[in-house]
């Protein structure tokens, strides 16, 4: 009995230092995603290229769109799944989604060379801004995870005055979201 007590005795002393390694302090969850501005903030300003399917390159800056509803939205990358799936809604429902009078900006940390490819392959009729350090997905909180992940899809709807009037995480696969999209956007331009 003495010897199945040692062993008993090794096995729990060696095991529980090791598990207390392995599982982290507090929740075996990730940590949480930071907090994305919300409706009523203002919106972060920014200059950054974009370019259509043609490859014409030009800076868009925020505060040049005041006066007009904006939405900005961040993606994970060119020619991934969900993002061509989320891009071709956009461009297949513009009309729905967007209307007159809304400037939208897709914005992930693709190059301008690869967006161009993109755009032209997909015959989408929006350009896409290319923020490739990250410093404006950083000022949105949509910054992946690390410093070369692409960015969480987010969305902002950008009234008017500057302000933020929708801010949410997307899911491009659910027709809700695009939905709520929409009805965020005729709000704003109200």
């Amino acid at each position: 009995m003495g010897n199945l007590l040692k062993k008993a005795f090794l096995m729990i002393a060696v095991a529980a230092p090791l598990a207390a390694q392995a599982a982290p302090q507090g929740s075996a969850a990730a940590p949480p995603a930071p907090v994305i501005p919300a409706a009523g903030e203002l919106a972060p300003d920014f200059t950054m290229p974009w370019t259509d399917g043609k490859g014409a390159k030009e800076d868009v800056a925020l505060s040049k769109l005041r006066g007009q509803v904006v939405v900005l939205a961040f993606y994970p990358a060119d020619f991934s799944r969900g993002c061509t799936i989320q891009m071709s809604k956009y461009r297949d429902e513009y009309k729905t989604i967007f209307g007159d009078g809304v400037t939208l900006i897709p914005v992930s940390r693709d190059s301008i060379a690869t967006h161009t490819r993109w755009a032209d392959s997909m015959a989408f009729p929006f350009r896409l801004a290319s923020d490739v350090d990250g410093t404006v997905a950083a000022a949105y909180k949509s910054a992946g995870r690390t410093p070369t992940s692409g960015f969480t899809r987010n969305i902002f709807v950008i009234g008017k005055d500057g302000k933020i009037a929708y801010s949410t995480r997307f899911n491009p696969n659910a027709q809700v979201a695009y939905d709520s999209l929409a009805a965020a956007v005729a709000a704003a331009k109200r």
